[in-house]
């Protein structure tokens, strides 16, 4: 067993991120604002480029903004070691982010190296959204030094941060590990048991599936169900919208991993799969849910009208009905996961307060209903008889 003496924030000085993608070298930005050295490792050169040269747009961005000055955003740079070999990228390492695709046999695979040239005390984390962290921990020599980090898209500007303790994580290891997720500049959020979906996807996702479900079932449009999500829910916009701007790939992907640990977390709907198979994966690739031109980023326009058209208590229940799940379970509390749905997904009212403003018992009688139609996933969870 590794001694876990007089380990503390100071410790961590040097931090390698495996895997220079969207995530990867955002977390490296990140980090290396905070002043701590990176090293950035992928398995090739060309894809280091890229992420370096996402890097420095981002910081120009700041300079442009006057967030910084040219003389930070080059010690910003700076401290960015980008490298290819991975024993080269371990072996001073304090702490290693593995932030490659959610995929958990490239993870056990990438573990296994890792402990072969990572120093014996080293933190390993990882970035995932949906895999379990007890399982991955069991790849490794040390689980008690390997934790879940789940920054959010894009980690520059997000300032929400899970943090998930494995099953033999230790607590020393978990509370330096919420001292530097705040030394980021960013909020962490306990996740304190390591549950398929951990907080806000325990949320977002079954709700994309729902919302298919509920759209065909009251036969509505696209808008009007996204008018609904967006001005009597709280979102910062619509839901199909909001899958799309996080990517299909990314929501099929946590649905099967979600789902193949959990099948009570999430009512699968086929057409997410499809869309999938189909390469409509939402504006990274030009279509989802809906078409977008060639612009960046690309907003739906939605109506205050449209979303009269909707009683939109059925997808609440829904959200409502897992939010408990996680609250009858001792995953957070109330406060914890109200403050990582506004940060997480953008909610603009806390969602107990717009339960609260449907009815508690309207809210349950419409998850007996749903129960009765169309199975248990709809079952109401045992708090809602105290709410």
């Amino acid at each position: 067993m590794i001694k876990q003496i007089n380990m503390s924030l100071s410790s961590i000085k040097t931090i390698t991120v495996i895997g220079s993608g969207l995530m990867g070298h955002g977390i490296a930005q990140v980090s290396s604002m905070a002043g701590y050295e990176v090293i950035l490792r992928d398995i090739e050169q060309s894809f280091l480029d890229k992420a370096i040269a996402r890097i420095k747009w981002s910081l120009d961005k700041l300079i442009e903004k006057k967030k910084l000055n040219q003389s930070e955003a080059d010690a910003i740079l700076k401290r960015i070691n980008p490298v290819v070999d991975l024993e080269t990228s371990l072996k001073n390492s304090d702490l290693i982010i593995e932030a490659v695709p959610e995929d958990m046999n490239l993870k056990k695979k990438l573990f296994s190296e890792v402990q072969k040239f990572s120093k014996p005390d080293a933190i390993l984390a990882s970035n995932t959204s949906t895999l379990p962290i007890t399982e991955m921990s069991s790849y490794t020599n040390n689980p008690s030094h390997f934790i879940g980090i789940h920054f959010f898209n894009p980690p520059q500007l997000m300032k929400l941060v899970e943090v998930i303790p494995g099953g033999d994580t230790s607590v020393l290891i978990t509370e330096l590990i919420l001292d530097f997720v705040k030394s980021l500049g960013k909020e962490p959020i306990l996740c304190r048991k390591d549950v398929a979906g951990f907080i806000v996807n325990r949320i977002f996702i079954p709700l994309v599936h729902e919302a298919i479900y509920f759209r065909e079932r009251e036969n509505l449009t696209l808008e009007e169900v996204d008018s609904a999500t967006r001005h009597k829910m709280g979102l910062p916009m619509g839901i199909f919208e909001l899958a799309d701007y996080t990517g299909i790939d990314v929501v099929h992907k946590a649905t099967i991993e979600m789902h193949s640990r959990d099948d009570r977390v999430i009512n699968p709907h086929p057409n997410i799969k499809k869309m999938y198979d189909n390469h409509l994966l939402g504006q990274k690739s030009g279509e989802g849910f809906y078409k977008y031109g060639q612009e960046n980023y690309h907003r739906i326009s939605l109506s205050e009208k449209d979303s009269d058209k909707v009683d939109i208590i059925k997808l609440i229940a829904v959200a409502i009905n897992n939010a408990c799940w996680l609250l009858s379970n001792n995953v957070c509390t109330k406060e914890e996961l109200e403050k990582a749905l506004l940060l997480g997904m953008g909610f603009k009212q806390e969602l107990f307060k717009t339960g609260e403003s449907y009815g508690f018992n309207n809210i349950y009688k419409i998850l007996q209903q749903l129960t009765e139609q169309y199975g248990r996933f709809y079952q109401p969870d045992k708090l809602l008889n105290d709410l």
